[in-house]
């Protein structure tokens, strides 16, 4: 995760296939809220390179599922958690802000990149928080604490919604079968799948194929 202000850039490289999403928020609405919330006329972001939010990270998966889910109101949701993210960032990464907020006790960059690159690699498997842990080199206990503090999640959690994304592009791809697509993604069953897609997107496997 990166904050970017504008008229900075930033890239980056991967080894192998990556999906990810931007969030780009006017400057009209930090402008607004940086005078409601800090009392000043203009405001400047601080880069952050890397960034582990659990909040931001929330706000980010709950407007791609509102996104997908296409849903009515979805004007409304997105202005209102834009806005909430303009607050969020305002108050805790502007030059204005007192005390930035650090999430501190998560894993390293390493460690992070090691154990989602693995999980990516594996979702098709049974993933035990043993096995991961040993990725990371911690224990099981303070494994599972570190990458929720860098996440927002536990691994089980990350797991899931994961193997949900990896059904969502087999789903678009539509060369394979729902139950198939279940096992291939690590689920047990298709109506296994069934529940844990729903949940986090609001709608079915079989209508979100067909959307």
């Amino acid at each position: 995760m990166t904050l970017v202000p504008m008229q900075h850039t930033h890239w980056g490289a991967w080894n192998q296939p990556h999906e990810g999403f931007a969030i780009s928020l006017q400057p009209a609405l930090l402008t607004r809220s940086a005078t409601e919330v800090l009392a000043v006329d203009q405001v400047e972001l601080l880069p952050q390179v890397p960034l582990y939010d659990p909040l931001i990270l929330e706000i980010g998966l709950a407007l791609k599922a509102d996104l997908e889910s296409h849903k009515p109101g979805g004007q409304l949701y997105a202005e209102a958690m834009a806005t909430a993210l303009a607050v969020h960032l305002l108050r805790n990464y502007s030059a204005h802000s007192h005390k930035p907020i650090r999430y501190s006790g998560g894993l390293s960059p390493m460690q992070f990149k090691r154990v989602v690159d693995y999980i990516d690699d594996h979702l098709d498997q049974a993933l035990g928080l043993e096995e991961l842990a040993a990725i990371a080199q911690l224990s099981a206990y303070h494994f599972c604490r570190s990458f929720k503090r860098s996440t927002g999640f536990t691994p089980h959690q990350y797991v899931i919604r994961q193997r949900v994304e990896q059904a969502k592009r087999l789903l678009q791809d539509r060369k394979m079968e729902i139950s198939e697509i279940a096992i291939a993604c690590g689920f047990t069953h298709q109506s296994h799948l069934n529940r844990h897609f729903k949940r986090l997107t609001g709608v079915t496997p079989k209508i979100f194929s067909r959307s």
